[in-house]
């Protein structure tokens, strides 16, 4: 239920896909399918970010730049561009 001052859209249902970059602060979600090519996967792959694995979205800095994340126990940053390339669903 929504209250009075609650925007329409700001909370992701369960099952909803979307990219990282668009998770809100203080949600988890599993990692569907990495986009990019070469270097950039294989750098997004390198940080721990694979497919089926869960990622909390801690904090996004003022600016939207970078995002910071954990993802398997650890805390990681990463930048906008490199969180559009990681398709996710919301988890419970």
């Amino acid at each position: 239920m929504s209250g009075p001052h609650e925007k329409k859209g700001t909370k992701m249902e369960q099952g909803q896909t979307m990219t990282l970059r668009d998770v809100p602060v203080g949600e988890r979600a599993r990692v569907k399918k990495l986009s990019g090519e070469g270097a950039v996967k294989r750098h997004i792959m390198d940080m721990g970010i694979t497919k089926g694995v869960e990622v909390f979205v801690r904090k996004v800095a003022p600016l939207g730049d970078p995002l910071e994340v954990t993802v398997r126990g650890y805390e990681l940053s990463l930048r906008k561009s490199e969180a559009e390339n990681v398709l996710v669903e919301r988890i419970a």
